[in-house]
């Protein structure tokens, strides 16, 4: 039996973006308040920074475990089930009583914070055929926010009151959400026909059949890599080289996320101009910029407007080389979506885990200078296997 879907109304679109703009950034409120958790227990940076990359890991194996559901089941009752675990995920960060469980519940944090990827395409799904790209955009320019602004939020919020009330108010927020979603949020029902064995292969058969889609994963990856190079360490650079307390690190840490609103500036502008240009072009001019802000971290990061200037060109870089990344593997895979999607955005989140794993360790041991060292190789090394493997 055939079950028509809703309309996509301006209210629900709301809905979906803001949804889409405070639970991705779940996954980001940690980044300013590290070098707080480092100091209430006692720990090097280096362990530390594994709450963020634990958060990573979690979230790509919610893109690859989870988000494909969205073709099986309701999406309305997965989302609806699925932020039960949120909430429960962030009370239990707040209330840890050790650094030890911080990691195994920043992992479901990750997993759980996934619902973002099911909004994208449901948006899709509800939209008229003339709005499909408007609508997407607009739930991609929430999620952009809420990445920026969870940075600024969390850093005011750790140095005014603590680390541990930033994740006692993500509760709070998260559990209004659920019942605005509960009340407004449409149901929309499945489409694919197979079991999840079937599901799962065809991930299988796309990434082998597809170089693009291969070569899109690498670089968005690779782009994720560097910027979480950056992130990770920036709160114990300001402590250490600035000369900063934890909590003012923090705060300011967290205001270094306005200069990104450059990046969702440009997101929301290359996403109807990208089709008019050639993209493996674009792509590297989009990684020669991530290059170069390494290089501006590198000679100019002990000063303040370096750093800025830094952030504005990785982010802008970053982000731009994601919304080509997608366009490419939407365009080659219209009735796969969700899991294209699904494939690169698991290589995306694994990408930043490593990338902040490896930063971790290098600043505890080289500084910042093994940081830019460590980030700029990353944003090469993207560089060179574009060259190498994007077609001619």
């Amino acid at each position: 039996m055939n079950i028509s879907q809703p309309k996509l109304t301006t209210g629900i679109l709301w809905l979906m973006a803001i949804s889409s703009g405070l639970v991705v950034a779940n996954n980001y409120y940690n980044q300013p308040l590290l070098g707080l958790m480092a100091k209430d227990f006692n720990v090097s940076e280096s362990k530390i920074s594994g709450i963020t990359m634990f958060t990573q890991i979690g979230y790509a194996f919610g893109l690859f475990f989870f988000i494909p559901l969205g073709d099986m089941f309701r999406r309305k009752r997965m989302i609806l089930i699925d932020f039960i675990f949120i909430i429960i995920s962030l009370l239990s960060m707040a209330m840890s009583p050790s650094v030890e469980l911080l990691f195994p519940i920043s992992f479901i944090i990750g997993f759980t914070s996934v619902i973002p990827q099911l909004f994208i395409p449901m948006a899709a799904t509800l939209a008229t055929p003339d709005k499909k790209a408007k609508a997407v955009g607009f739930v991609m320019s929430g999620l952009l926010v809420g990445i920026l602004g969870s940075r600024v939020l969390s850093g005011y919020i750790g140095d005014i009151w603590g680390w541990k009330e930033m994740y006692y108010i993500a509760t709070f927020v998260m559990i209004i959400l659920w019942i605005l979603i509960y009340l407004q949020l449409p149901e929309v029902y499945p489409n694919f026909k197979g079991g999840y064995k079937e599901l799962m292969f065809s991930l299988s058969h796309l990434f082998k059949s597809d170089p693009s889609l291969r070569l899109s994963a690498l670089r968005g990856g690779l782009s994720f890599a560097s910027l979480s190079a950056f992130w990770t360490p920036l709160v114990f650079h300001l402590e250490k080289d600035f000369h900063l307390t934890s909590g003012n690190a923090s705060n300011l840490a967290g205001k270094f996320g306005l200069a990104g609103i450059a990046g969702a500036i440009t997101a929301a502008f290359l996403g109807g101009i990208i089709n008019k240009y050639n993209k493996s072009t674009l792509m590297i001019i989009f990684i020669v910029t991530i290059i170069i802000s390494w290089f501006i971290f590198y000679s100019f990061g002990n000063s303040y407007i370096g750093l800025i200037i830094g952030v504005i060109l990785i982010d802008i870089g970053v982000q731009a080389s994601h919304i080509t990344n997608q366009s490419i593997i939407f365009s080659g895979h219209p009735d796969a979506t969700n899991r294209v999607n699904t494939i690169y955005m698991t290589s995306y989140f694994i990408g930043g885990a490593l990338g902040t794993l490896m930063t971790g360790y290098a600043f505890e041991v080289f500084g910042w200078n093994g940081v830019t060292f460590v980030g700029g190789s990353i944003a090469i090394i993207m560089l060179i296997c574009h060259l190498i493997f994007s077609k001619k």
